[in-house]
């Protein structure tokens, strides 16, 4: 009897096999076919010749609960917001088989128990089938941005002289000799020549010493502040496009879109 792999062993026993194409729907929201949510992925049984998904393992517990069931992954429709159970009801989906991570699943007995319990579920030829995903990609501009010193600016000062004139009122003293006539009248004992009469008179004058003292007559402060603008990049981007081609004679359904015979 076959054995089905937990996909985390089979990640870490085979990691050469992964790459960015692998899907793995881990950890994405579980909602059955009226919307409503019913639980999270926690992981998946795989074919461990193939590596494709065979069973998703999903937490259906409440808040205070854990609850794990294992279900076919062809029965869900895989996208990137979520996991949905279009043609299942969350009581179907939490009556599948109790996942125990001790036990060994095998192929033949998770068939035996999926036809007791998906006996009326639609597309069961397609209940195994991993669904199969086309990723079309687009590119994007992303933009980085880099601070780089986009000049220097320094701030210092110097001495310039420059020739100031200043106005100074200086006193200086001058003799002067006030001379005026006296009746003659002889003098007693006088002799002409003998008496040399000298008077000594100091002058004062004022003179000027000019110095320096600096003052402070205007503060510069120095910072800087950001401002900001806008600048226009063009480049060109690529995006991929869906492109089908037929061939054959192809049934078609009610949409328009090709079924297997």
């Amino acid at each position: 009897m076959a054995n089905l792999i937990r996909l985390r062993d089979l990640m870490s026993s085979h990691p050469e096999i992964f790459n960015n194409d692998y899907y793995s729907p881990v950890g994405k929201t579980v909602y059955s076919h009226d919307g409503g949510s019913i639980g999270d992925v926690e992981g998946a049984l795989v074919d461990p010749t193939t590596g494709r998904l065979r069973y998703l393992i999903l937490d259906v517990g409440g808040w205070f609960s854990s609850k794990r069931v294992v279900v076919p992954v062809g029965m869900a429709r895989l996208t990137d917001d979520g996991v949905y159970f279009d043609s299942l009801t969350k009581d179907q989906v939490q009556a599948m088989d109790i996942y125990d991570d001790a036990r060994t699943y095998t192929f033949e007995e998770m068939e035996a128990h999926d036809n007791r319990v998906l006996a009326a579920a639609p597309q069961r030829e397609a209940m195994y089938d991993t669904p199969d995903r086309l990723q079309l990609l687009e590119e994007r501009l992303t933009v980085n941005k880099e601070k780089y010193v986009a000049g220097t600016v320094e701030v210092g000062k110097r001495v310039e002289t420059h020739q100031e004139n200043v106005n100074v009122d200086l006193k200086s003293e001058e003799v002067y000799l006030e001379r005026r006539p006296v009746e003659a009248r002889p003098v007693a004992g006088a002799v002409l020549g003998a008496d040399s009469g000298t008077i000594r008179v100091d002058l004062e004058a004022e003179r000027a010493s000019v110095g320096k003292q600096a003052y402070v007559v205007e503060e510069v402060e120095v910072g800087k502040n950001a401002t900001s603008r806008t600048e226009t990049f063009t480049e060109t981007v690529g995006k991929e496009v869906l492109e089908v081609r037929e061939s054959g004679d192809l049934v078609r359904d009610a949409d328009g879109n090709p079924v297997k015979r």
